[in-house]
């Protein structure tokens, strides 16, 4: 059994030293957290070298009795801590944390008096250690620390995405099977340890998992603010240039491409001040988007200026302009009492020679003869605003 042990035993400290290496390889780990990772794994480490060196002295009569109490003691007082220490991982701060340091406390304080009477740890004659009569009070304080740990865990998997829970589930009962099985089934299992060791692993693999799919959620995040104009929620002037590439090498036949500004808005800013500039900014794109939406993409490309690129007929295109041109007619602000926009269109069937930005070219045309006609119509003087 003892050979059998020793060699479980090698494999749990080799193992050990590999996740210390890979905490120490991985560069996206903080500093902090890496040394939580090291703590956890020094303790394993040693209250599993003192579970072995308990067992391969017990017997040895050539070795004073006090060495087989000093390592039981030390067991006896980092194997809950150890455990523990897997919890310290998930850098959870409540109630249920301050019991555990609690009882950890509790229970190193009654080993260490133990330790001089005996209450834990009785060694015989031949160097045979036993347990003492107040042993049952380590398994109640170890289960409560299980019970503890258990809570933790189901803590801390609420902070993940319930597809991520299960497998922090998983790890917490496997490493409960590994010490449950070697308190009950007796002293010649010795399965805790591995348990604790493998399932620290598994939450090292956990941990980093996770760590990339918050980067990845982060990075996706930052990508569709890039991609979006803080002020109107439509699509920025950087994802209208990767729309411009993108039909270079792929543009559809019925592409039609709608160029679309605001009228008077200088006079609004000047007048009424830009606050009110930016309330006409974000009516002009709510109509676009009203429209637009759900048949292109809409872009706000400047400060009152505006791309929408769909694929659609003529007909629909100029279903479309009527459609906004309604919209902007009923359109009101608390700042601004009215909306005026030009819109002009070029159709990709009438102007098949053209690329997407020189269609572009097209609508903006016909977009300031819409705006040199509304300000004909409303014998409004540019010059002035």
């Amino acid at each position: 059994m003892l050979k059998y042990y020793t060699a479980i035993s090698v494999i749990v400290w080799l193992a050990l030293l590999i996740l210390c290496t890979l905490v120490y390889e991985n560069d996206r780990i903080s500093t902090r957290k890496r040394k939580i990772f090291y703590l956890t794994y020094v303790l394993i480490f040693i209250a599993s070298l003192a579970e072995w060196v308990g067992v391969y002295i017990s017997g040895i009569t050539s070795i004073p009795a006090v060495c087989l109490r000093i390592v039981k003691c030390i067991d006896y007082i980092l194997t809950p801590i150890a455990g523990a220490a897997l919890v310290g991982q998930m850098r959870l701060r409540n109630v249920w944390t301050k019991i555990l340091n609690v009882v950890i406390l509790f229970n190193t304080l009654i080993q260490l008096v133990s330790f001089f009477t005996g209450w834990m740890t009785k060694v015989d004659e031949k160097h045979y250690y036993h347990h003492g009569p107040l042993y049952n009070i380590y398994i109640g304080e170890y289960v409560i620390v299980l019970l503890l740990v258990i809570i933790l865990f189901l803590n801390y998997g609420k902070n993940f995405r319930k597809q991520n829970r299960l497998s922090i589930y998983l790890v917490m009962v496997f490493m409960l099977v590994g010490i449950i099985m070697q308190e009950g089934l007796g002293k010649d299992v010795r399965t805790a340890y591995l348990a604790m060791t493998i399932g620290a692993t598994l939450m090292f693999i956990h941990s980093t998992e996770y760590s990339q799919q918050k980067k990845d959620d982060e990075l996706l995040e930052q990508r569709i603010q890039i991609k979006t104009d803080a002020m109107t929620g439509l699509l920025s002037r950087y994802a209208y240039n990767n729309a411009l590439d993108k039909y270079t090498t792929d543009m559809p036949e019925s592409l039609v491409a709608f160029s679309i500004d605001i009228n008077g808005l200088k006079r609004v800013n000047d007048t009424l001040g830009h606050e009110a500039g930016d309330e006409l900014i974000c009516g002009a794109a709510a109509c676009i988007k009203n429209v637009f939406d759900e048949v292109g993409s809409c872009y706000r490309t400047g400060g009152d200026e505006f791309i929408v690129l769909a694929s659609m007929s003529k007909k629909e295109a100029v279903k479309c302009v009527q459609d906004i041109e309604k919209l902007t007619k009923n359109w009101t602000g608390s700042l601004v009492d009215s909306l005026a926009l030009s819109v002009g269109y070029a159709v990709l069937e009438e102007h098949k020679d053209c690329n997407c930005s020189e269609l572009i070219q097209v609508a903006d045309k016909q977009m300031y003869m819409a705006k040199d006609e509304y300000y004909r119509t409303t014998k409004i003087d540019r010059r002035k605003f």
